[in-house]
């Protein structure tokens, strides 16, 4: 509960900073946005299958000597 309350009461307990911010600064913070979605995309991208194979349905294989069209044995 108090890993909610402190940074809770931080943010409400903010005075002035008296910063300037330059159009740079909004730059930069946009610029790593974007990079670090297109890193998760990416990173996702990567690694897809292996999630895929996890979390998905085992194929069912046919049984030896069934031919897999019709499920007859020859």
């Amino acid at each position: 509960m108090a890993l909610l309350v402190v940074p809770a009461m931080l943010i409400v307990s903010t005075g002035n900073a008296y910063a300037y911010l330059d159009p740079g600064t909004g730059s930069m913070i946009l610029q790593g946005l974007i990079g670090g979605i297109a890193g998760g995309l990416f990173a996702i991208r990567l690694y897809w299958s292996k999630l895929k194979s996890r979390f998905g349905r085992v194929p069912v294989s046919p049984r030896d000597g069934e031919d897999p069209r019709d499920g007859k044995a020859g």
